[in-house]
């Protein structure tokens, strides 16, 4: 492919997505993300300094829970709708002995709950009355999904849309597999991007 091909190609994706208002959509999801995140720590730290101690909460559950109930109970979490927002198990993970070994394992049991979610929402049309069900609960990531293709797996894996349901959506429409492996890698860089902030806190 010629340099001439390649910047039609590109400008073309472009106006493709300026038409169908992706732009917009990622600008106000990532500005929804920030509001999260200052959202978040300005709870925690209102819960920390006028209603209990955190830091004690996390190190207790670090003391009383073995490592594989927690791991195995986010695993669920994020493979049925996202239970509980990852923000909590990264506070746990901060109060271990190996912080960023844990905060691996959870961005694997991540990743791996998308998968999970991916074979059920492909499975779900075995069921028809489960699948049509599903379909007009996520219709809109669905329809997002079919126009954007992988970047709404990257925003889903990024940004404070649920991972799982993304990941079921795909599944559902029958989304190229290795496509969205590689899409929902950027599951561990928002881990990583989060500990950065809630390390620090705890």
């Amino acid at each position: 492919m010629t340099y001439r091909n390649s910047m039609k190609r590109l400008m073309l994706i472009n106006r493709y997505y300026r038409i169908t208002r992706f732009y917009p959509f990622l600008k106000d999801t990532a500005f929804k993300a920030g509001v999260s995140v200052i959202v978040f720590v300005l709870i925690v730290l209102g819960l920390e300094f006028f209603v209990l101690d955190i830091n004690s909460l996390l190190i207790n559950l670090v003391e009383t829970y073995a490592p594989q109930i927690i791991f195995s109970f986010f695993l669920v979490s994020e493979t049925l709708l996202g239970l509980i927002p990852p923000e909590v198990f990264i506070g746990w993970a901060s109060k271990s002995t190996t912080p960023w070994l844990f905060l691996f394992i959870l961005a694997t049991m991540s990743y791996a709950g998308g998968i999970i979610s991916y074979f059920i929402g492909n499975r779900i049309f075995l069921i028809p009355s489960v699948k049509n069900h599903i379909e007009n609960r996520i219709a809109k990531h669905i329809s997002n999904l079919r126009k954007w293709g992988g970047f709404f797996v990257f925003v889903g894996a990024m940004l404070p849309i649920p991972h799982s349901v993304v990941s079921l959506a795909s599944g559902l429409i029958k989304y190229n597999f290795r496509h969205y492996l590689l899409w929902a890698l950027f599951r561990y860089a928002r881990f990583a991007l989060y500990a950065l902030v809630i390390f620090r806190i705890f």
